[in-house]
């Protein structure tokens, strides 16, 4: 795509105000605001209806800024080296000297911390003096917006400015994984666990569910277009959306398929697109069939049971 440096320029000049902007990312759309300003901090968290105990993942450009932040260690650099940029979020333990404020974590000795490799937010991010705190773009428990015109949906004159960046790639957030002490994944998300796992060569457990929230994505409800949802339906109710996995040779008007050869990939990047538009087409709610559970399948399944809780 085409870099725009004069939109990019406008974003960055907001961002010095301690403004919140939209930036893309090649996981969703992100609101990003200073993440060394409380006052940046409190206006995401007010413009996304956010709770407090849920924390901000903070975007660096590189390793230099984030070592005046975070501790670092040998499992965090293998990843880095790995995926970075990507789609992958890292909780470290905050230096005592860091300057993130207390907002953005919730007073955690913790930081969540991600680099997007999203070129025209890459070019932000080299631009700004400051790391950025960006959740997703969306209001708090909807479903997150892969695209400038969803996040102007759910905020319309709210958000100073909506960084143009297309459609994001994965269409799904990233994958949060703890590395303090024991590898351990805090949320399911575009970088598949088998994947981490072969590059650290050891297993990784899994803790999306816990009773204290300790990084984004964990609220039970989460997701959600707004409209009830059912899983691993079999047979539809009348008047339902009916959402399925692979494309088949039923054409039906209320038939909605992720895939067209059943790709996981693709069907995670259609998944909110296509969750939305159900919305928009007036149905009271959607009954979706099974979804493989594998790969990134788990993380569609995360984001589908999470969503079913409305």
């Amino acid at each position: 795509m085409k870099i725009n440096l004069a939109n990019i320029k406008k974003a960055k000049n907001l961002l010095n105000k301690r403004e919140c902007v939209a930036i893309p990312t090649e996981t969703v759309y992100g609101i990003a605001g200073n993440a060394y300003s409380d006052t940046a901090c409190k206006k995401i968290f007010r413009l996304k209806n956010r709770p407090a105990k849920n924390p901000l993942i903070v975007h660096y450009y590189d390793l230099k800024k984030l070592r005046d932040d975070c501790e670092l260690n040998d499992n965090f650099l293998k990843l880095y080296k790995k995926f970075c940029p990507g789609p992958i979020t890292f909780v470290l333990n905050q230096k005592k000297t860091s300057k993130i404020s207390k907002i953005a974590t919730n007073k955690k000795k913790t930081l969540a911390v991600r680099f997007p490799k999203h070129p025209v937010t890459r070019i932000l991010l080299k631009y700004l003096k400051f790391p950025i705190a960006a959740p997703s773009a969306n209001i708090s428990t909807k479903i997150s917006a892969v695209t400038s015109s969803e996040v102007k949906e759910d905020f319309g004159k709210k958000i100073k400015y909506i960084l143009e960046g297309g459609r994001s790639s994965d269409g799904i957030e990233s994958t949060i994984i703890d590395l303090r002490k024991k590898p351990k994944i805090l949320r399911l998300g575009a970088l598949e666990i088998e994947i981490i796992q072969k590059i650290l060569k050891k297993k990784i457990s899994i803790n999306i569910n816990p009773s204290k929230i300790s990084a984004p994505g964990q609220l039970r409800i989460h997701y959600s277009p707004g409209i009830p949802i059912r899983l691993n339906v079999k047979k539809i109710k009348k008047e339902e959306a009916f959402l399925l996995f692979k494309k088949n040779k039923i054409n039906k008007t209320n038939y909605y398929f992720l895939t067209k050869k059943g790709n996981l990939k693709e069907a995670a990047k259609n998944l909110y697109t296509i969750l939305r538009k159900i919305k928009k087409d007036n149905y009271k709610s959607i009954a979706v069939g099974k979804i493989p559970n594998k790969g990134i399948g788990k993380t569609i399944n995360d984001r589908l049971l999470r969503a079913s809780k409305f």
